[in-house]
């Protein structure tokens, strides 16, 4: 892995627990050379995570679309920010320059970016590693909710089991390193068996 792509939590009123986790999370990319692509901001955890890629001598990629592309929510300090025209190209491109995801605690935006990029795996259409930094146990109920639905048969094990969860960063990337797709269960789920 190359580059990793954060999707995270903008707001600004969260604990500090939150904001310090991701601050180290991205002193820990650039320590490890990875390039961090992420959504431009520099409010909340997007800001905290860009922060520690820059302190710590690391490159940072954003790509904002241009209704949040103001004084007040882009960061100006970044290695290159990308512009692309509506959010549909900007997860696209996201997508396309990241080779592993990692969502820290966040909103409806990190939610929804993180079950795009599962449902993407799950479909074959990437094979790059997903992970969760759960920080806090901010994701003990939405870990319960899936293990619910594989239960319930509506997810396979085999992609359950394809979503890293650490509450450290270390951890977490040393486990999605190790990362293996599930072809066999993306055919079944395709029913091309």
């Amino acid at each position: 892995m190359k580059s990793i792509c954060i999707f995270c939590g903008s707001a600004d009123a969260v604990h500090t627990d939150y904001l310090t986790a991701a601050r180290q999370t991205g002193r820990t990319l650039a320590q490890r050379g990875l390039r961090l692509i992420y959504g431009g901001g520099k409010t909340g955890l997007m800001g905290a995570v860009a922060n520690g890629v820059l302190e710590a001598g690391g490159e940072v990629v954003g790509v904002i679309i241009p209704s949040m592309n103001t004084k007040s929510l882009a960061h100006d300090g970044l290695t290159r920010m990308e512009v692309p025209p509506d959010m549909h190209a900007r997860k696209a491109r996201m997508h396309e320059l990241a080779d592993g995801y990692i969502a820290l605690p966040g909103g409806f935006g990190t939610f929804d970016e993180l079950f795009e990029t599962i449902t993407w795996a799950q479909t074959g259409a990437h094979e790059k590693p997903v992970g969760l930094l759960n920080v806090k146990n901010y994701y003990a109920p939405l870990l319960a909710a899936i293990d619910h639905a594989v239960a319930e048969g509506f997810i396979f094990k085999e992609h359950r089991d394809t979503l890293f969860c650490e509450s450290d960063p270390e951890k977490l990337l040393d486990a999605m390193a190790e990362y293996e797709h599930p072809h066999e269960a993306v055919k079944r789920w395709l029913r091309e068996d």
